[in-house]
């Protein structure tokens, strides 16, 4: 019975000690976990934190070393530029900045009273010559437009083409209210030109050895963009598109820049109140042009405009879905605001005035 008795006692005794010995086996190990988590996320942060800062860098190198980088335009880049829509807008803004910089300019876009304007304001400014071509990049003979183009070019040595010819919607809505016609002139005037100016151009540039490339995007294509779907959509491949020739002429001694600004006081615009008034972050075309053009050279991809950096962060730093719900939220209100000035949705508006507004809305950009 005794002996029992000290059976069960060593027994409790030996699971009270595994027990101990587990327990303590157990908060080791759980220390162990916690020491390697606390390893991963100091390793995280600071990633985290290098990589902000190296951003930072960049963008400081970007947007203001680019300003006080003297270069000689005309020997990096050649003596003539091509600048799409740039009869008024951003193109506008851009042609005379790079007139600044002593080169010549030749202005593109269907506004030929613009065109008209801007090359006679240019030249009593600078000491260049500027020519112009009339075209409408949404007609429907395409390869005659593009051969008429080279033929007005003729022997000039194009050293820069700016890619900015655009068009949008007449406001911010979804798929189904957008004509057909619209949809097509999105197709030739966001995607085809850029793509043609560029075939078309490239070969001289690569021939030389120098050259550059600048093509207008937009920060709507750096996510899903509901009520500008098809506009953003356009814009991404330009992105793809310019990002996937500067890698296949890497070596060629051209230079090729996307720059995707947010909005911009343009009259592609001015459908809202919101939009039509400049500020910090958005800037005039003038402004924009003025920061956008020093940051050639320094990078493949930028916004041009630092406030617009600032955007492009929180931008990409978003959900998918965060995104999607919020600028669809903005758009909506967009859209209430141009329907409060008397604009009318485009199914009910009569074909004529259809072609009216979708030829305005060409040569500006957000």
């Amino acid at each position: 019975m005794a002996s029992s008795t000290l059976n069960s006692i060593d027994a409790v005794d030996s699971f009270r000690f595994l027990f101990r010995e587990f327990e303590e086996q157990l908060l080791n190990s759980c220390s162990d976990v916690k020491d390697g988590l606390a390893f991963v996320g100091f390793c995280y942060a600071t990633r985290k934190i290098i990589s902000l800062f190296r951003e930072v860098c960049k963008a400081v190198h970007v947007h203001w070393v680019g300003q006080y980088t003297k270069i000689n335009w005309k020997k990096q880049f050649g003596p003539w530029a091509v600048v799409t829509g740039s009869s008024e807008g951003i193109g506008r803004a851009y042609a005379e900045e790079l007139a600044k910089r002593d080169l010549n300019v030749v202005l593109i876009s269907w506004d030929e009273p613009g065109l008209r304007r801007a090359k006679d304001e240019i030249e009593s400014l600078y000491d260049v010559q500027v020519d112009f071509i009339v075209v409408d990049f949404a007609c429907d003979n395409q390869t005659e437009m593009y051969d008429m183009i080279m033929e007005r070019l003729g022997s000039k040595e194009i050293g820069l083409l700016v890619n900015n010819v655009g068009t949008m919607y007449e406001y911010p809505d979804v798929l189904l209210n957008v004509s057909t016609a619209k949809l097509w002139q999105l197709i030739y005037v966001n995607i085809a030109a850029a793509t043609m100016m560029t075939h078309h151009l490239l070969p001289q540039m690569v021939a030389r050895g120098r050259g550059g490339v600048v093509t207008m995007t937009s920060g709507t294509s750096t996510q899903i963009t509901p009520q500008m779907t098809v506009y953003s959509a356009t814009k991404r491949y330009l992105d793809y598109f310019i990002h996937g020739v500067a890698y296949e002429y890497r070596y060629s001694g051209v230079v090729f820049q996307c720059l995707a600004p947010f909005y911009v006081t343009t009259r592609m615009n001015s459908f809202s109140n919101t939009l039509s008034n400049s500020g910090f972050f958005i800037p005039s075309a003038q402004r924009y042009a003025s920061h956008a053009v020093s940051t050639l050279g320094q990078t493949l991809y930028t916004t041009g405009y630092y406030p617009h950096t600032l955007l492009l962060w929180i931008a990409c730093s978003l959900p998918l879905s965060v995104w999607m719900w919020g600028s669809n939220k903005f758009n909506s209100s967009l859209r209430q605001q141009a329907l409060k000035r008397n604009m009318r949705p485009r199914k009910s508006v009569s074909k004529e005035r259809v072609n009216e507004l979708n030829k305005k809305d060409v040569d500006s950009d957000l």
